[in-house]
């Protein structure tokens, strides 16, 4: 009797034209159904089942990443044993903006995709299918809902496609993106989510994080092809706090979508890697023009003539330029010579800066000066060419070809290498515009980065060479007299003052017992420069000039012999205002959703000390940052930390002053390089007022 009944029930599904549905359900502003693809099966089959959505018009259901509010969809299955469902194979979503939020879900006609899994051995005549279904479709009100269905798929020996259906099965396939088979990376530093696929598409307008609380999802989003690297950029959400290893990803072109799988930045290569850092101010990447890029950086090398670390070397090249005010073939000469000299050292230390980096050292711009022993070289040079403008040795008649002695002989050689000595003492320093310059540079191939780097030396050589060419400008100077001999003597003392302030870096880096012998050090070159000067008098012999070699051998061990501090000195915990940074740090403060602000330093940045000595260590700035709970983390630079340079990275810099303010709910804001006493406080009190 029982095999009667269900042989009446198959045929009567069979001939209703409905055995592949469940009929449609109605709730509150949506119907739905549950289809199959076939109207029989067979064990072994994988057999795909449809959700079908029909909301009213102008409300939506969500993707599963819903935005910043809503529901994903969710399935619940009781099924035979033997028969196994797989996760909702999700259509292409898209955007909908409910200022100041943004959600991801569907409008309209939505088809919700699943694989059936009937395994090989599967006996029983019948399929019985239930599902929980569990939605929220929203106008401006949501109501949530949920339906139970059941669908009833007999199993034979052939399997029948339920051919009424297959045009809704066809549009369903055409609301999914299509699966790429190519790799991706990602990364979550620097306060935006970071990814990089290899894949040359140029017609990419969008993409959708699958995962959910990852980025903000109503900030701009970056979109950019670098060789065959596709770039992409959002940043973080507010309420981050972790992802997994591998997420997808929905890339949105003019007439297709694509998903792609990708992983951590963990796993990658050295290039995908560097890729992948391109954080840019604000989350938003650089789009500069190149023109805009090398103007830029002329204009930061122009002003880097203004730098206190640069203008005493300087100093060399106007006693030259004023010497020769009435030779103008000379003048021109030697102006070609030092920007020459300027010039090719940008380009060298920028070749340096790519060769370490593609060897895998983390460095940074001016990380000539984050070596002690290269510090101490550069107290003794300014020290011996201070005594040199004083009158106590004159260089350039054999002793010291290099150093002091080619900075200070004649005609081209000369203004060559005071460019050069320029330029190791100027790379510490970055000016304005010169900061923004450098960080395009670093992310760029090496010919546009040592373009860059090129057009740094031009704008700071200008000067020399409009006062060169330039009848105009090269009328304004004097013409040579007594008044020079003063003026030589006069401009030894920023040499000497140069000199004292690495010399308070030096003390920094590595403690005050090597900062004595470095002191011992420079007695010793007093000796040997005065013992030098004798000799060019004739007033001493050959003893005496191989005792000065001895003192000089002498200065270049004692820095080698120096103990080494461990930890720069800093003020005690007790008076000081900031704490240390570190990347776990700021997460953590992020995460409690707190205001932070990072200020990255060094103590041979002399940029850096006046902004803490003039705007953030004042009266107001602290009270500004006890008003607004601000958590103010400081990173010392002074000594090599590769931290601290993958930092500077993510926010396009190579180089300290770097000041960064993260305040809940808004994308990090970079501040100037230049601070005035208002600059913290009037941004602070911009930021808390925003809703």
């Amino acid at each position: 009797m029982r095999s009667v009944i269900f042989l009446l029930f198959y045929c009567l599904m069979l001939s209703s034209g409905h055995a592949a549905t469940t009929g449609w359900q109605t709730a509150k502003h949506l119907k739905a159904e549950l289809v199959s693809e076939y109207q029989q099966v067979t064990p072994g089959q994988t057999v795909r089942l449809a959700l079908h959505f029909v909301p009213d018009e102008h409300w939506h259901t969500y993707w599963q990443n819903p935005g910043d509010s809503g529901l994903a969809t969710s399935l619940s299955w009781r099924l035979p044993e033997g028969v196994t469902a797989g996760n909702i194979q999700w259509p292409t979503p898209h955007a909908i903006a409910i200022p100041p939020l943004v959600n991801y879900g569907f409008e309209g006609n939505t088809v919700l995709l699943s694989d059936l899994h009937i395994a090989a051995d599967y006996a029983s005549d019948t399929i019985d299918i239930q599902l929980q279904a569990d939605w929220l479709v929203c106008e401006e009100i949501c109501i949530p809902a949920e339906a139970q269905f059941r669908l009833m798929l007999p199993v034979g020996s052939n399997a029948i496609l339920a051919d009424e259906q297959s045009a809704l099965f066809r549009q369903a396939q055409q609301q999914r993106p299509q699966p790429l088979n190519i790799s991706g990376q990602f990364d979550t530093s620097g306060g935006a989510f970071s990814a990089v696929i290899d894949w040359q598409q140029t017609d990419i307008t969008a993409f959708f994080v699958a995962a959910s609380e990852l980025v903000d999802h109503a900030a701009k989003q970056q979109i950019s092809q670098q060789g065959t690297q596709l770039l992409l950029q959002q940043p973080l959400n507010t309420y981050f706090s972790g992802v997994e290893d591998q997420i997808e990803l929905v890339l949105i072109s003019a007439d297709t979508a694509y998903s792609v799988q990708l992983t951590k930045g963990g796993q990658l290569a050295g290039n995908e890697k560097a890729a992948v850092e391109i954080l840019v101010t604000q989350g938003q990447q650089s789009s500069t023009a190149l023109w805009l890029i090398l103007l830029m950086a002329a204009a930061g090398g122009l002003i880097l003539n203004l730098m206190p670390c640069v203008f005493p070397i300087l100093s060399l090249k106007a006693l030259s330029i004023a010497a020769n005010s009435t030779q103008q073939a000379q003048q021109k000469r030697d102006a070609l010579f030092y920007s020459a000299g300027v010039a090719l050292s940008f380009v060298a230390l920028a070749l340096l800066l790519i060769t370490l980096r593609a060897a895998g050292a983390a460095i940074g711009w001016g990380f000539q000066l984050q070596s002690p022993y290269m510090v101490a070289l550069l107290v003794y040079l300014l020290f011996a060419l201070g005594l040199s403008l004083s009158g106590v040795v004159q260089f350039g008649l054999g002793l010291m070809n290099t150093g002091g002695a080619l900075t200070a002989v004649k005609g081209g050689k000369g203004s060559f290498f005071t460019g050069v000595l320029a330029v190791v003492v100027a790379s510490p320093c970055t000016a304005p515009f010169m900061g923004s310059a450098l960080g395009y540079a670093v992310t760029q191939s090496a010919p546009v980065a040592l373009l860059v780097f090129a057009a740094l030396g031009l704008g700071m050589a200008l000067p020399f060479l409009l006062l060169a060419f330039v009848p105009g400008f090269a009328r304004l100077l004097p013409k040579p007299g007594a008044w020079m001999d003063t003026l030589k003597q006069v401009l030894a003392y920023p040499l000497y003052l140069s000199a004292v302030w690495l010399l308070w870096v030096y003390g920094r880096q590595v403690g005050v017992d090597a900062q004595a012998l470095l002191l011992i050090g420079l007695v010793c070159v007093a000796a040997a420069c005065w013992l030098w000067g004798r000799k060019q008098l004739a007033q001493v012999g050959r003893v005496g000039a191989g005792f000065a070699l001895l003192l000089v051998l002498l200065a270049l061990v004692l820095p080698v012999l120096a103990p080494k501090q461990a930890v720069p000195q800093t003020q005690s915990n007790d008076t000081q205002h900031w704490q240390p940074w570190s990347a776990a740090t700021l997460k953590q403060l992020r995460e409690q959703g707190k205001p932070v602000l990072v200020n990255m330093t060094a103590d041979w940045c002399i940029t850096c000390l006046v902004n803490e000595r003039m705007a953030l260590n004042t009266d107001s700035s602290k009270a500004a940052l006890a008003l607004y709970d601000v958590t103010y983390l400081k990173g010392d630079w002074t000594l090599r930390d590769s931290a601290i340079t993958e930092y500077l990275r993510l926010y396009q810099r190579d180089g300290v002053p770097l000041y960064v303010l993260y305040w809940p709910g808004q994308p990090p804001q970079v501040l100037p390089q230049i601070l005035t006493p208002d600059t913290l406080p009037q941004t602070l009190a911009r930021l808390s007022s925003q809703p």
